[in-house]
């Protein structure tokens, strides 16, 4: 089942309705829902973002660096 437009959509199970992957950004971007894969990711997370709007009853125990709303990379260059 795919939900939205030719610029981005989210496709579900057509059995069960998860989330499978979302097309993003006019189709350059592809976001995988990691529960979908088969073998383990090559890439691990390396930050937590939004979490200013997490449920109140859910603790992020992991020690990665959080924040509020999205992190911007720094891509100067300046350290």
């Amino acid at each position: 089942m795919i939900v939205g437009g030719e610029d981005g959509n989210d496709t579900h199970c057509k059995v069960c309705g998860s989330l499978l992957y979302s097309l993003v950004r006019g189709g350059i971007f592809v976001h995988v829902t990691l529960g979908t894969l088969v073998d383990d990711p090559a890439i691990r997370p390396s930050k937590h973002i939004f979490v200013g709007s997490k449920a109140p009853g859910f603790t992020i125990t992991d020690g990665l660096p959080q924040y509020d709303e999205h992190m911007v990379a720094d891509v100067s260059g300046g350290g």
